[in-house]
């Protein structure tokens, strides 16, 4: 089954995209809660014309996705968590928490579109930003312990 995405599916795809997905996810989960339309012939026009009108203002998106890239440069963000005395942490470093430290040094950056792997003890990792589905910038976390 062919779809058009209205809105950004993480792990799925970006808004606009024509995906083929199995026949029962699209219809009894991303058409009903408006994600997503059928990829008929009128809607893949509709789409084309939209896009065609939307260009001018895509590129100016991308490009204000690529400045703010550009300002985060190789940026470290540190997060303080609570942690035994082997390093390993008690809870979780989330996508809040880094998006919190980014926001502290003035760059706005949604919880959502932030990914980290499982940190679980004091150290050095990457969070990934995917700031527009053709620019996506890493950033080092480093957690260290609370005092």
């Amino acid at each position: 089954m062919q779809v058009i995405l209205r809105t950004d599916i993480a792990g799925l795809g970006y808004k606009n995209d024509i995906l083929e997905v199995k026949a029962g996810y699209g219809r009894n989960y991303l058409i009903p809660q408006g994600f997503a339309v059928m990829a008929t012939e009128s809607n893949k026009k509709q789409l084309a014309e939209n896009l065609k009108q939307a260009s001018h203002k895509a590129e100016k998106i991308k490009k204000d996705a690529e400045d703010l890239a550009a300002a985060i440069g190789e940026m470290t963000v540190e997060i303080a968590a609570k942690a035994g005395d082997s390093g390993k942490i008690f809870g979780r470093v989330t996508s809040i928490q880094i998006s919190e430290a980014l926001k502290a040094k003035g760059f706005d950056v949604d919880r959502k579109k932030i990914t980290v792997e499982d940190v679980k003890t004091i150290g050095t990792y990457k969070a990934t930003l995917d700031l527009h589905k053709e620019v996506k910038h890493a950033v080092t976390v480093n957690v260290v312990a609370e005092a």
